[in-house]
Parts: structure tokens; C-alpha cells; sequence
């Protein structure tokens, strides 16, 4: 069995939901606050550490209720919730190799697509050192390949390698980690899923009883 290289979990809970008109990820979904689907998601062995970080006293009573690890502040910028997040993950597993960042409003994610992704780049010691270009920089988001269509849906969640959590650690005021896709395509990769509707987030209330539905239909 491959030893799989240690990989941290990022819960990005700290949007205002505007659009949404309240707290998305503490809205009714299948019985539980929609959040509950990263928790469910997230709840692997494959991944060492993880943390949800917020803005949201509510958000974060639910995470110490789930016994979910939780980072409660009240910085303004996406940039502040990736430099949080992965400041402490890397205080509890400073060997941290990769570091995913899931948002917490796409209730359809399955805890088998962020295994996959984790095991990706979790490679094994051995396999690594036998790669011929070991950059440690890669970076994997998630993906949908339409048929017929040279160009798939992508998003989130995105998981970097180590090589670039500096850059995650000083990213621009108010921007997130696509600064970094943009800026070195060559390392990204896309891990492609079966079903779409994994990469859908819950924006409006409308989005989410769509998102429901389709849930239910899997019960």
C-alpha cells in the first residue's frame, strides 16, 4: 500500500453569500445546514488536517457542534481566509505536502472526489523521487470533460503542492489562489469527474433547491 504524502484541507466558509440573501452554507439541505456536505465530504483519513475558516459566529458554533476544526476572524480578503487557513494547517502538520481549498456551498461534492484528488498528489516517497522533474509546485483542479467540447468545466476544489504555499501566504490584497493558475498554466492539472453537478455551487435559493433535488434523487 502506497504511503500516501500528507495533505490538508482548507473549508473556505467566509463569503458574505449576497446573492444568496443569507448565510448559504447554514441553509436547510437535506435535513442539515448545507455546510454539513464539506464536513461529510472532507471526513477522510486520506486528508491529515483540515479547518473551516469563517467570518460567522453561527458557522462556527455548527463546526464546534460537529467537532469540525475552526478559524473564526474578521479580515475582509480571500487572500486573508487562504493565508489563515493554510497558517494553520501548517501549525498542526508542518510536513504539509499539498493543501486543497473547498469551498463550503457545493453540496454535491463526493468524499471520493477529494480522496482522489488528495491521492493524486499525495504520491508516494518513492514514485516522487523517480519522477524525472521533481518541481513540487503542481497544482490539481477539479473538472468536467463535455463531450465534443475542447474545453471542460473547471473549479473547484483546487489543491497545491507545497513548492508554492509561499506564494499562497502572500497573495494580493482581496485575491485567492486562481492567481496562481493564471500565472503558471503549465503546472496545472485537471482531475476530471463523472458528474457535473459536483462542481455546482449554491448561489441563490433557487440554485440550492435544484442542488437538493438532485440529491435526493441519490438517496
Amino acid at each position: 500500500m502506497k504511503e500516501l504524502l500528507p495533505v490538508g484541507c482548507v473549508i473556505m466558509a467566509s463569503g458574505l453569500s449576497q446573492r444568496f440573501g443569507s448565510n448559504k452554507l447554514l441553509a436547510p439541505f437535506c435535513g442539515e445546514p448545507m455546510l454539513c456536505r464539506a464536513f461529510a465530504a472532507t471526513d477522510t483519513p486520506k486528508l491529515s488536517a483540515r479547518i473551516v475558516v469563517t467570518r460567522s459566529d453561527e458557522v462556527a458554533q455548527l463546526c464546534h457542534s460537529r467537532n469540525v476544526p475552526v478559524l473564526l476572524h474578521d479580515l475582509p480578503g480571500r487572500n486573508d481566509t487562504v493565508r489563515l487557513g493554510l497558517s494553520a494547517l501548517l501549525e498542526q502538520v508542518p510536513e504539509l505536502f499539498g493543501c486543497m481549498f473547498l469551498p463550503g456551498d457545493q453540496p454535491l461534492l463526493c468524499r471520493e472526489t477529494v480522496e482522489a484528488m488528495a491521492g493524486i498528489s499525495g504520491w508516494d516517497q518513492r514514485t516522487r523521487l523517480e519522477r524525472q522533474k521533481e518541481t513540487e509546485r503542481e497544482i490539481f483542479r477539479l473538472g468536467f470533460r463535455v463531450r465534443n467540447d475542447p474545453s471542460p468545466l473547471t473549479g473547484s476544489p483546487v489543491l497545491f503542492e507545497k513548492g508554492l504555499f509561499q506564494e499562497l501566504l502572500t497573495l494580493p490584497q482581496g485575491m485567492g489562489g486562481s492567481v496562481l493558475l493564471r500565472k503558471y498554466p503549465a503546472h496545472v492539472h485537471t482531475v476530471y469527474i463523472a458528474d457535473r453537478n459536483e462542481l455546482a455551487d449554491a448561489d441563490t435559493p433557487e440554485a440550492l433547491a435544484q442542488l437538493e433535488a438532485l440529491a435526493r434523487q441519490k438517496l
